[in-house]
């Protein structure tokens, strides 16, 4: 063995899951019925870890999906780091308990300094692995995972004086997460619009916008050059009265059944166009309606940093990316 050369990997024990989810403790329930409405097997939950069998892949409601879990048993810190080490470079730690043990290992591996973004920017390209220990001898690893940041968590350099709300920084985490977003003429339509968080960030990407609400947007956004307000009911706005849009965003606060309406019409009637919409989940989470709007040909769902009891739903014109993917259509 060459001196630049790492060390076999020890035999990783035997597990009965494919698929390890992070999901927050608030949407844990929501998670294991979106789960179990797919036909997928709980095999345990360790903490804010959700361990599944039966159909690998990625869920709406999780922070983050590993997709290729692995368990070792480890006889030390030195022996956990090389196994890490031997996988690949770069590593997130999820410290459930162990702490002071997950630290030392943690601080035998590569440096990893996750920088705010600053939007508009690309993802991190590098893959980024999770690994966590469930006891002080036994470790939980995952080279692949759906989203590159460390607990599907991306941090940005947030602006504090344009946005008239926070809102803002959902539709931000969506397009990163979508890798494309509207450019310089690109038509987009804003339904919901009030007080403006997302008619901000496309005005802001130099697109034009048709904001529709029955309120007003904050003075200093409906001024803009390049956003069209117009008061009414964004639900009944149809494409003969928009003309053709490239994107279609939405954040409006209705009932699921409503959005998904909505979803549906506005990916048949735009079928070239980028869709974005917020799903509002009020109370009890129903999984059969939560997977309707999965039978939109391409659609996605995932629940954002941003996101509070919400999902987001994508329709993205090529397919859409891997961090917002659906489950796998054979699977």
């Amino acid at each position: 063995m060459t001196h630049d050369a790492l060390p076999e990997l020890p035999a990783p024990l035997a597990i009965d899951y494919d698929t390890v989810h992070v999901v927050e403790p608030a949407h844990q329930a929501a998670l294991v019925d979106e789960l179990q409405h797919r036909g997928t097997r709980i095999v345990a939950i360790e903490g804010d870890l959700v361990m599944a069998a039966g159909r690998a892949g990625v869920a709406a409601w999780a922070a983050n999906s590993w997709l290729a879990p692995a368990e070792y048993g480890l006889a030390s810190i030195n022996e956990a780091a090389r196994t890490l080490k031997a996988i690949q470079r770069n590593w997130h730690g999820h410290h459930l308990a162990h702490f002071r043990r997950a630290e030392l290992i943690a601080a035998k591996l590569p440096t990893i300094r996750f920088r705010p973004l600053a939007f508009p920017a690309p993802p991190p390209t590098a893959p980024l692995g999770a690994w966590s220990l469930v006891a002080r001898d036994r470790m939980i690893v995952s080279p692949v995972c759906s989203r590159p940041f460390a607990d599907g968590q991306p941090l940005f350099v947030e602006d504090r004086h344009g946005p008239p709300n926070r809102a803002y920084l959902k539709l931000w985490e969506a397009l990163i997460l979508a890798r494309r977003w509207p450019g310089v003429g690109q038509r987009c339509l804003d339904l919901g619009a009030s007080p403006g968080g997302w008619t901000w960030v496309l005005a802001e990407l130099g697109a034009d916008v048709l904001a529709v609400d029955r309120a007003a947007l904050a003075p200093a956004i409906a001024g803009r050059a390049n956003v069209v307000t117009q008061a009414g009911d964004a639900f009944a706005i149809d494409i003969e009265s928009t003309g053709p849009v490239e994107w279609v965003c939405s954040d409006l606060i209705a009932y699921p059944e409503r959005l998904l309406a909505l979803a549906h019409y506005w990916c048949r009637a735009a079928p070239l166009a980028n869709v974005i919409l917020t799903v509002k989940c009020q109370g009890t989470v129903d999984a059969g309606l939560i997977a309707a709007f999965y039978e939109i040909p391409g659609a996605r769902l995932a629940h954002l940093s941003a996101n509070k009891h919400e999902l987001t739903f994508f329709r993205l014109a090529d397919g859409g990316p891997a961090e917002a993917a659906r489950w796998p259509a054979e699977a």
